[in-house]
């Protein structure tokens, strides 16, 4: 057993992809006592309760914000703290030009002037349990993904009632881990009416904008500030009314002002979205070329609308939200690659993907299942079909007005009304897109793909009309749409069943779209159950092989528990420092006049320029520490994370890594990789000196 071990071990230090002591999103409800351990060595000083099983743990505080982001309750009355970024479109929601809370920063002070959101939730989780000796049967094996999704849906669906039966409150989600060998069965509490409390200006906000996006060092002020409301009787979850109460919270978080230092502890909670560590070096280089297709069609999308939003400041409130989501995975798209390329990392996952290799043939596990020339020739089946896919969902998804109710009323609506007079209307949402802005998106994207998608299989018919009608000219034939189809006509019935219908132009663009995507999506399917399993059995292979070592499956948007320290990398050959201070903040502002993402109010100016930051300085460097690094492994989704100190008192909240981590998604380097927090003190100083949100703090316990 020991030889075993040993001859493991080996492998696994020469593996291209090492486990590093922070590396790791652990699940908590099975999470592995080494890990523990480890975190005890590190400096956690609680008990191992304390982190999900005790009625006190401080998971129970940790919540699951609208589905993008994380959170944490702070108070005993459901106060949450999340991300700037993460509220941005509540807020932007919220803004008018008269009464421009994007620009100008909101404060309630009392319950009352709350405001509530559409659509908004946060997900407290009730309980996780493994499940896979319950879905994964021998009848499940022989299932293609299709028919594994009916499945799942339907254990899903009948696990749910049960809950639900039990407490009406609650929901079930079943997810695949570790690439589908493992199932999950998770249980939520949701709460729906979330209301908008306090959020400090965009310009500290958002400090830094696209300029300051992934880098270090940062100042940015990223919080925001919500309250989840409860049915006045139960306490328990209900829809919006102006009868629910401040949610009375069994399970908060405490602030502490003490601060961190070099090599102090540090564990993020959050709901890490999506990650592919277990992906095979052919899905990496996949993964390459969607990420420079991706980057590509959005800078085309983003130059003409940062051009309307200059020039009108009601097209700005429209289009802030989607401009920074849009130019979030843009950049983010750029670095990746980078960093795929300065590392080598096809190079090293092949590595390790012919050391599994040899693993396999002299063991005998999984011979004849596991096929690295299979799957790369399946995945180099799928490149063409991929970068085309990549091209056609930016330019026709989530891009204008238009194009979403094109697609929408073809795919998914559900119409009103029976034979001829079945209909549909789309609501009036114009206090979301500008029509002028929203013409040259189409156009301008329409040109960019035909310049880019030279197979003519997958054009869409309506570039022959272009031709032929508009002399090629793509903007004229979107500006014809935008003003000739009635699926821009807020408000009225559009009937489907009517020969008028398809005779529409809008209605005729998205159909020849659905016909694209269709052809797309068969040709993709016939090869994504046969990547799935290859892939599936890699994962397999590698716990296999380091089944003396605790792993961790790739994120889900589950909870997950991350664990570091404080710490500093090496940054262009120097030391990258762990933490920026308020003079460091002054430097970039008064660069305002030529950097526009580091203009700010000239209040903001004396604010900061002041130097009186007590009781809000920390006690050992007396400065106003801003943001601060640790090594915690985090990834999209874990905006808002609370970051806590070794007994579980919030010290920040996670809002970005640095730009040398962009390929931890795939390889998690630990002596590159950081987590950018904003330090707690730093978001207390700007409600009490800023906000004057004395009231908060109170319920907070901040005297």
């Amino acid at each position: 057993m020991r030889k075993l071990f040993l001859s493991v071990l080996s492998l696994f230090l020469l593996s291209s992809v090492p486990s590093q002591a922070d590396e790791g999103m652990w699940t908590l409800c099975n999470l592995p006592q080494a890990v523990y351990e480890t975190m005890q060595q590190e400096g956690y000083q609680l008990p191992y309760d304390q982190l999900y099983q005790a009625d006190d743990a401080i998971m129970k505080a940790v919540v699951n914000f609208s589905g993008y982001c994380s959170g944490v309750v702070v108070s005993p009355n459901g106060l949450v703290f999340t991300n700037h970024h993460c509220g941005f479109e509540a807020i932007r929601s919220h803004s008018t030009v008269e009464h421009d809370y994007m620009l100008n920063g909101f404060y309630a002070k009392t319950c009352e002037e709350e405001l509530p959101n559409k659509n908004m939730f946060v997900a407290f989780m009730v309980e996780q349990k493994d499940v896979t000796s319950q879905v994964i049967t021998p009848q499940f094996e022989k299932m293609n993904s299709q028919e594994r999704g009916h499945y799942l849906d339907s254990l899903e669906n009948a696990w749910s009632k049960q809950v639900r039966k039990n407490d009406s409150t609650l929901r079930l989600e079943l997810k695949p881990f570790y690439e589908g060998n493992r199932y999950y069965a998770t249980t939520y509490r949701d709460f729906r009416d979330v209301r908008l409390v306090f959020t400090i200006p965009k310009s500290m906000g958002k400090f830094g904008g696209e300029t300051d996006n992934w880098m270090w060092p940062r100042q940015t002020c990223d919080f925001s500030v919500f309250r989840i409301y409860a049915d006045p009787k139960t306490n328990g979850p209900a829809d919006y009314s102006k009868d629910n109460v401040p949610y009375r919270s069994k399970h908060w978080a405490r602030v502490s002002l003490d601060g961190y230092h070099d090599g102090s502890f540090a564990m993020t909670m959050g709901y890490p979205g999506s990650t592919s560590r277990y992906l095979s070096s052919y899905g990496i280089e996949e993964r390459r070329a969607q990420n420079a297709i991706r980057a590509q069609v959005r800078g085309v999308k983003q130059e003409v609308m940062k051009r309307h939003m200059d020039a009108s400041e009601a097209v700005r409130i429209k289009y802030d939200s989607k401009y920074a989501q849009s130019s979030n995975y843009w950049k983010n798209s750029i670095g990746m690659n980078k960093c795929i390329d300065s590392i080598g990392l096809v190079a090293r996952k092949r590595q390790f993907e012919h050391q599994l290799q040899q693993w396999v043939d002299s063991t005998g596990h999984f011979k004849g299942q596991l096929s690295f020339p299979l799957l790369s020739g399946l995945y180099a089946k799928r490149l063409h079909l991929s970068e085309i896919q990549t091209y056609f969902s930016e330019t026709f998804r989530r891009t204008d007005e238009l194009s979403r109710r094109a697609l929408l009323i073809h795919n998914g609506i559900q119409p009103k009304g029976h034979g001829k007079r079945q209909h549909h209307v789309f609501k009036d949402n114009s206090e979301t897109f500008d029509l002028s802005t929203d013409r040259e998106i189409l156009g301008a994207l329409l040109s960019n793909y035909r310049t880019h998608v030279a197979d003519e299989r997958f054009l869409p018919a309506f570039f022959k009309t272009i031709d032929q009608q508009f002399g090629g000219n793509c903007q004229q034939y979107a500006d014809y749409l935008y003003s000739h189809s009635q699926l821009m006509k807020s408000g009225k019935r559009i009937y489907l069943k009517k020969k008028s219908f398809l005779a529409d132009p809008g209605v005729q663009f998205g159909l020849d779209l659905t016909e694209i995507q269709g052809q797309l999506k068969a040709k993709i399917e016939t090869l994504r159950d046969d990547i799935d399993a290859q892939e599936r059995l890699l994962c397999a292979a590698k716990l296999r092989m380091e089944e003396a070592m605790p792993h961790y499956s790739d994120a889900n948007f589950t909870m997950r528990l991350s664990y570091g320290q404080v710490r500093q990398f090496t940054q262009g050959g120097r030391p990258s420092g762990y933490y920026t201070t308020a003079p460091s903040l002054l430097r970039k502002m008064q660069q305002g006049d030529k950097i526009e993402d580091y203009r700010v109010e000239p209040a903001m100016l004396r604010l900061m320029g002041s130097g009186d930051f007590e009781p809000f300085a920390d006690k050992l460097t007396g400065q106003l520490q801003l943001c601060f690094l640790t090594t915690n492994d985090i990834t999209g989704g874990n905006s808002g994370s609370p970051m806590f100190d070794a007994r579980n008192r919030l010290i920040g909240l996670a809002f970005d890594g640095n730009w040398e981590s962009l390929s931890s998604d795939i390889l998690f380097d630990s002596s590159l990789a950081r987590c950018i927090g904003v330090d707690i003190r730093y978001v207390l100083f700007m409600m009490h000196r800023w906000g004057s949100a004395y009231r908060l703090l109170s319920e907070m316990g901040i005297e």
